[in-house]
């Protein structure tokens, strides 16, 4: 598959590190210099350019920057058009971590995701990955107590989500749907716990992962 990242930060580079030997990687962002230097990093399976270029690459787009930039980038990649059709993967939180409030932003009562999709009513849009710090996802796997992570993820387009459920996979997880896209404001102020701790002073490798008794855990 081609993934096209809008971002270049540290959630762009664990994700694309796991991704980039089964799968083309195109690094995108308005820092040219900024998205090489990691796309170089990567090696030959990834490429770099611009937002506009990132969108255009992509069968799925992982909209990786900051919350507070997330529309403003896409903008930048031009606009509801650059996704239409696209698998657009919303990684973020809008958590305001400088004020001190842990209490996620809603948008008119619903998630980041969701006013996301209403930017781009001709994506795909789907919510996963947003529960961990970007080290949990360079584990090769990510196991805790001998388990598989469970990474849950949400959307409201059945073929996105089987997509997702593969590039979860890859990465070692365990994927498990929690539902449609409106389930993206649980999963929001789930990971923004997990954000209040790390902060707090925990160990970057906290997470809160699902025990599922029906699923032998690896020994």
């Amino acid at each position: 598959m081609k993934i096209g990242f809008i971002g270049y930060g540290n959630m762009a580079e664990s994700l694309a590190s796991r991704w980039v030997s089964k799968h083309e990687v195109f690094i995108g962002g308005r820092d040219a210099e900024k998205a090489k230097r990691l796309a170089a990093k990567l090696g030959q399976n990834a490429r770099s350019g611009s937002e506009g270029d990132a969108a255009g690459f992509g069968e799925i787009i992982v909209l990786a920057t900051t919350h507070e930039a997330a529309f403003d980038a896409m903008v930048a990649a031009g606009g509801p058009a650059a996704f239409a059709g696209k698998v657009l993967l919303d990684i973020n939180n809008p958590v305001d971590v400088k004020q001190g409030n842990f209490i996620p932003k809603t948008y008119d009562g619903t998630s980041l995701a969701e006013a996301i999709a209403v930017r781009a009513p001709g994506a795909r849009v789907v919510k996963a990955f947003n529960m961990c710090q970007a080290m949990v996802w360079k584990m090769d796997p990510p196991l805790f107590d001998g388990r598989k992570l469970v990474t849950l993820y949400c959307g409201d387009d059945a073929e996105a989500k089987r997509i997702l459920a593969t590039l979860i996979q890859d990465i070692g997880c365990d994927p498990l749907d929690l539902g449609e896209l409106k389930y993206a404001r649980l999963l929001e102020p789930a990971a923004a716990i997990v954000i209040k701790l790390l902060l707090s002073g925990r160990d970057p490798h906290t997470v809160l992962n699902l025990i599922q008794p029906e699923v032998k855990p690896i020994s």
